[in-house]
């Protein structure tokens, strides 16, 4: 992986913070609902962060899937349910998957409580 988990935290950081203070209201109305569907409903907040893994997976985000393992850490998913979930993402996305699998695996290693 070529940033550290500190890297990506400070960059992601700094790049939301430019693109709010652009002012521009679509993007915060977006920014907004993005939030907001994380928070808990019928679902939890901590089961929306395990989907969205999963989907970021499927998707091949790396940046989505480091943010989506450190909220899923941080939720109190532990590594083992974390593997058995990504091995879905795996299935449904096929091998493509595979590069975004091993980059996913090295970044639990900078978690607390993921690291094997």
């Amino acid at each position: 992986m070529k940033d550290t988990l500190s890297e990506f935290n400070k960059s992601r950081s700094e790049m939301n913070e430019e693109i709010h203070s652009s002012d521009h209201l679509a993007m915060k109305r977006f920014f907004a609902l993005d939030h907001q569907a994380y928070q808990d409903g019928p679902l939890t907040g901590k089961t929306k962060e395990l989907l969205g893994l999963i989907a970021s997976a499927v998707l091949r985000c790396d940046d989505c899937i480091t943010y989506h393992l450190v909220q899923c850490g941080e939720a109190g998913w532990k590594r083992d349910e974390l593997i058995d979930a990504l091995n879905v993402a795996l299935i449904v996305g096929g091998s493509i998957v595979i590069p975004h699998l091993r980059r996913a695996f090295a970044r639990m290693r900078e978690i607390p409580g993921l690291q094997s």
